[in-house]
C-alpha cells in the first residue's frame, strides 16, 4: 500500500461543523524522496524506497552515499519501502497531497518507553486482598502466579511486572481530517504512537 514517513508532531482539537470536539494528531508528512526504485525483474517484488529527513555526510555509510547520488539527493535519516500502484523515477519527491480529506490511514510508530512496571500498570490488575488486616505491601501484587506441585513451573506468557512500552506499534483505521499541502501536514482523527517529534510510517 502506498504511504509517506513523517514526523509526528504533536496533540490538538478540532470542532466539527455541529460543534463537537473532536481529539486529533498533527503528522508532518513527508516531504519523501524517492531514493531506490525496486522492480520484479531484479528484486523479486515491487516497491518504492523513500528517503525522509536531512542526515549528516559523516555519519552516512559509503554504500548508503552511493544509493543518494545516484537518486541525485542528499543523505536521507529515515528510509523506507512502500508499494505504489503508479510509478516514479528516482529523485521524485511525493509529499502530503498523496493524502486527501476522508482517507483512512494505518500509523505505524514506537510507543512511549514507560520502563519496569509492576502489573496493575502494565496489565491492568486491580490488586489483591484488601487494604485492612495487616496488609500494608500486597495492593499491588500479582497474586498466585501457578499451582506448587503440579505442574511445580511458572506457564510461559504468565502477566507480570517487567519492561512495558518502546514497542512497533500500529494504529488502524484513524481518518485523515485536514491536509495542508504546503506545509506537507496533514491532522489525523485520535491518537498515535509515539513522543512528539518521533518518526511515524503513514500507510494509505
Amino acid at each position: 500500500m502506498p504511504g509517506l514517513i513523517g514526523r509526528k508532531i504533536g496533540m490538538t482539537s478540532v470542532f466539527s461543523a455541529d460543534g463537537k470536539n473532536t481529539p486529533c494528531t498533527v503528522i508532518e508528512a513527508g516531504p519523501c524522496v524517492v531514493t531506490q526504485v525496486k522492480t520484479v525483474e531484479k528484486d523479486g517484488y515491487a516497491a518504492l524506497q523513500l528517503g525522509f529527513g536531512e542526515a549528516k555526510e559523516s555519519r552516512t555509510s559509503k554504500p548508503m552515499m552511493g544509493t543518494f547520488k545516484k537518486a541525485g539527493t542528499t543523505p536521507k535519516q529515515h528510509l523506507a519501502e512502500f508499494k505504489f500502484d503508479e510509478e516514479h523515477n528516482l529523485g521524485d519527491t511525493i509529499s502530503a497531497d498523496l493524502f486527501a480529506d476522508g482517507d483512512f490511514v494505518d500509523v505505524v510508530g514506537t510507543s512511549k518507553g514507560k520502563g519496569f512496571q509492576g502489573v496493575v500498570k502494565r496489565h491492568g490488575f486491580g490488586g489483591v486482598g484488601q487494604a485492612t488486616h495487616g496488609q500494608d505491601d500486597r495492593l499491588r501484587k500479582p497474586g498466585s502466579i501457578g499451582a506448587c506441585s503440579y505442574p511445580a513451573k511458572v506457564f510461559k506468557g504468565m502477566r507480570m511486572g517487567g519492561h512495558m512500552g518502546n514497542e512497533r506499534v500500529t494504529t488502524q483505521n484513524l481518518r485523515v481530517l485536514k491536509v495542508i499541502p504546503e506545509q506537507n501536514l496533514i491532522i489525523v482523527k485520535g491518537s498515535v504512537p509515539g513522543y512528539n517529534g518521533s518518526t511515524v510510517l503513514i500507510k494509505k
